[in-house]
């Protein structure tokens, strides 16, 4: 009957997906290919008329294959997805989009720049207004590419000099380049998202021309205006900006702030942590040492000299001062539990030892002073290091045996 011709070829079709989506997974490309094509030759006997048709699923998993596929020619992928394009007017961008990063990916910069020139002319009734966001990214990488080639031409002039007649030529086509680039890429940062790469590509425009007020507001808007999305490269392009402006400390450390806020483990932290340190205000040095702990509450900075030898460095100074001592106090007492385990075990100073010694030692001079002279860490590197005959590691011994009492005793508890 009709109705079990119908159930049977959905069965069959179920399956061969299953067995394509096994394939896929194994990375077995060739045998997923012919799964493919056997799939596609069902659909043309399929005289059901379901809601959802298989264009989309054809599409993903065809270009999933033709980019693996070890017999895949640029040739072919680029006739399947001018075969795809034609499938349904819906995905039109979409798989333009797709097609351009493929080019890009493969170095046919002109191939992509002319594929998105064809899109952003492409107009389709009601579907061109439903389609108003993947027609601005089809325009935006217009602007990244135009942005590539006055990036080129820039570099050419730079290399020549101002005195050649042919410079000329090559600035107006730089400015051409600049005009185009800035326009589409002005226009995408105008839409909530995140956007850092045409971001960074326009300011860095706007400073080649001397714009810094508008640069200056493009990255604050980024960063602050509460319609984008939470993005700590926000707030990292805003410093860079800023520290090459020559601004002041205040908003360095403003900006940073907030990065602190959102990634307490970026690499910036350490420079945050400096700025912090040398300033004379008391609520920065504490906000400095409250960064450095909480930076280093991350496995990926178990072993950075340069974050433990400034965390060395501000308890030094604190114990020697005898004043807020309240402060490492404060930020040991969430850590007492597990930071024995995480950094100061005997197998990491064994391992801290034999690999980066500079290392070790500013390990030990934390641990000797969080954790006292009896401190495994501490006792296994001192020892090694007065083995060495190394001065500044007696000179270390020395310091934590001399304050290990009165200070284990007031941030213990």
């Amino acid at each position: 009957s009709s109705d079990e011709h119908k159930l049977n070829f959905k069965k069959s079709k179920e399956a061969c997906l299953s067995y394509i989506q096994d394939a896929l997974l194994q990375k077995q490309w060739k045998r997923a290919a012919e799964f493919l094509t056997c799939y596609i030759e069902s659909l043309e006997k399929d005289y059901s008329r379901e809601h959802i048709g298989p264009s989309e699923m054809i599409w993903r998993i065809g270009t999933e294959i033709l980019w693996h596929h070890s017999q895949s020619s640029m040739k072919e992928f680029n006739c399947f997805m001018e075969q795809m394009k034609t499938l349904g007017v819906k995905r039109y961008l979409k798989v333009c989009l797709e097609h351009v990063f493929h080019l890009l990916c493969n170095g046919k910069i002109d191939e992509a720049y002319q594929n998105l020139s064809l899109a952003e002319s492409w107009r389709f009734g009601e579907q061109t207004a439903i389609q108003d966001k993947e027609m601005k990214l089809i325009q935006a990488y217009r602007g990244l590419l135009d942005y590539c080639s006055w990036s080129k031409q820039k570099n050419i002039l730079l290399e020549h000099g101002e005195d050649e007649f042919s410079d000329l030529a090559v600035e107006q086509e730089m400015h051409g380049y600049f005009r185009k680039a800035a326009v589409n890429l002005k226009e995408i940062i105008k839409v909530p998202g995140v956007w850092d790469v045409f971001v960074k590509c326009y300011v860095d425009l706007l400073e080649f021309y001397g714009d810094h007020n508008e640069a200056h507001q493009v990255l604050n808007e980024y960063a602050y205006n509460s319609k984008f999305p939470a993005n700590p490269n926000a707030h990292v392009y805003l410093y860079q900006f800023l520290k090459r402006q020559g601004e002041s400390k205040k908003s360095l450390i403003s900006a940073l702030k907030i990065l602190h806020d959102i990634v307490p483990s970026h690499e910036l932290m350490i420079d945050f942590n400096t700025m912090l340190q040398k300033s004379k205000k008391r609520k920065r040095r504490r906000l400095g040492l409250e960064v450095i702990f909480a930076a280093l509450d991350y496995a990926g900075w178990k072993e950075n000299a340069k974050a433990w030898s400034c965390l060395a460095r501000q308890v030094k100074q604190i114990v020697i001062s005898e004043k807020h001592l309240d402060w490492i106090k404060q930020e040991w007492h969430s850590r007492k539990d597990w930071w024995p385990a995480f950094h100061f075990s005997r197998y990491l100073a064994k391992r801290n030892w034999q690999e980066n010694k500079s290392l070790s030692y500013e390990k030990a001079l934390v641990a000797g002073i969080l954790l006292g002279k009896d401190c495994k860490y501490f006792k296994y590197v001192s020892r090694q290091g007065c083995k060495a005959q190394l001065k500044r590691f007696r000179m270390l011994k020395k310091f934590v045996n001399r304050h290990n009492l009165t200070v284990y005793l007031r941030i213990s508890g």
